[in-house]
């Protein structure tokens, strides 16, 4: 770093992305993308015509995109936000609610969180997750401070139901609430219908998961419209066209084409139970996901070792070196072909 720079990011730890290794092909099972396309009709949105229009600057309101999420999701487009990808979002919540009263969150989920709060110099209560890896909502209840959940959780995929949701909601009502739903198409259930039941409920989900579009980097938020101002007036005080063009149609036709994207998820979710029960065969431990990821262990192998035996072998998974999940690999869920491979390879390794 340099020596100019604020001494309040020095001690700020960035966020590691997994990897996108360019050096040779993988199948790559560590960053929770999607393994199927996009939709035809977003394939057919971005045609030639809507390229030569890159030289015009995108509508910063993105209200056709904001009229079909509202239409989909049944509230009015004043109640959704959009932004480049759903990190967007949570820096813009993180900023906006976080600082005056500060943010809890558990010790293990989403790895921006944390990042957000020192960015931002945000006071952070980080509450450990319970042994079983789950969430223990009544320690998230009259906190007096903004509360920050990722439903389901990552890296474990461990979902929250709607009711321990709702009380955290009811005991929190002077602050925000945020739920972040970015697996929530995998089996678990959303807040959103029940964003218009207060005001300090916010929902922010993704295109980079189920709907096949992490390249294009799209998310939206629904809450109550006071919030989506609130985030508007962070957008248009950073950067007003935040989401390009073609993100914008792209995003649009997806939202649209949901027969499409249930049909992809489910074969994710059958895949994911196809390739849960063969590790558990194999002697894995693996926790009760439902995201398009799982998450195991094996007590033969720590789970460095096994992440760079399998990486050796042409398969990437991701391993977090944090003492209470080092011996944890979170595997992405592919095709089922590819999930296959997986399991042959893992058994060579173990048998």
């Amino acid at each position: 770093m340099s020596k100019f720079l604020s001494r309040q990011l020095e001690s700020v730890s960035p966020y590691t992305p997994g990897e996108q290794p360019q050096d040779k092909g993988y199948i790559k099972l560590n960053t929770n993308e999607s393994p199927y396309p996009p939709s035809p009709a977003v394939l057919q949105a971005i045609q030639s015509g809507e390229v030569e229009n890159l030289r015009l600057y995108s509508d910063p309101e993105a209200r056709r995109l904001k009229s079909a999420i509202a239409q989909v999701y049944q509230v009015a487009p004043e109640w959704v936000f959009v932004g480049n990808g759903s990190d967007e979002i949570l820096n813009f919540a993180f900023q906006a609610y976080g600082k005056d009263d500060g943010v809890a969150f558990p010790d293990i989920t989403y790895g921006f969180y944390q990042v957000f709060a020192d960015f931002h110099a945000i006071q952070a209560q980080v509450i450990p997750l319970q042994e079983n890896f789950s969430i223990d909502f009544q320690e998230y209840e009259g906190l007096g401070k903004m509360v920050c959940l990722a439903n389901p959780n990552a890296p474990t995929g461990i979902a929250l139901t709607p009711s321990q949701i709702e009380r955290i909601v009811q005991t929190n009502l002077d602050h925000v609430v945020l739920i972040d739903e970015a697996y929530v198409d995998f089996g678990a259930e959303s807040v959103v219908p029940l964003t218009q039941c207060d005001d300090s409920r916010l929902g922010v989900q993704t295109y980079s998961k189920s709907r096949s579009m992490a390249g294009a980097r799209l998310g939206f938020a629904i809450g109550n419209p006071q919030l989506i101002s609130d985030l508007m007036r962070i957008q248009f005080s950073t950067n007003p066209y935040n989401v390009n063009r073609l993100t914008l149609l792209a995003g649009e036709a997806a939202v649209l084409s949901g027969d499409y994207y249930q049909k992809m998820c489910q074969e994710i979710v059958k895949s994911r139970t196809w390739t849960a029960l063969s590790l558990k065969n194999l002697g894995f431990s693996v926790t009760d996901s439902q995201a398009n990821f799982v998450f195991a262990r094996h007590d033969k192998l720590p789970g460095d070792k096994l992440y760079m035996e399998l990486k050796k072998r042409g398969i990437l998974v991701r391993h977090f070196p944090v003492p209470r999940i080092s011996n944890y690999n979170r595997i992405t869920i592919g095709t089922q072909k590819e999930m296959e491979t997986l399991v042959a390879v893992l058994q060579e390794m173990i048998l």
